[in-house]
């Protein structure tokens, strides 16, 4: 089960937008059931980031996020989306 912090500026609307798509993306690549979504803040993303395998933002994260950090801006604008979810893809692959 891999782990996703999905952050946003308010922890909610945007990422709340981002999630759906990310989720439908997940799911029809094969991983439903195999992931969890948590959204928050991007002021959260540092504290928070140690117990996340990877996070998802749509707005700038401070560079010291403990856990690789992925644009989430194309879930938002529809444009590069399938670029995004290559890098989803490659963390969701990886080993703990």
């Amino acid at each position: 089960m891999k782990n996703i912090l999905l952050a946003c500026g308010s922890g909610i609307v945007t990422s709340t937008a981002a999630n759906d798509k990310l989720t439908k993306e997940l799911n029809k690549r094969g991983y439903e059931g195999k992931f969890k979504v948590t959204q928050c803040r991007v002021s959260e993303v540092v504290a928070k980031s140690s117990l996340f395998d990877f996070c998802v933002a749509t707005s700038q994260v401070p560079s010291d996020a403990k856990c690789p950090v992925i644009s989430g801006i194309p879930f938002l604008t529809g444009i590069g989306i399938d670029g995004v979810m290559e890098k989803v893809i490659k963390e969701m692959e990886k080993e703990k």
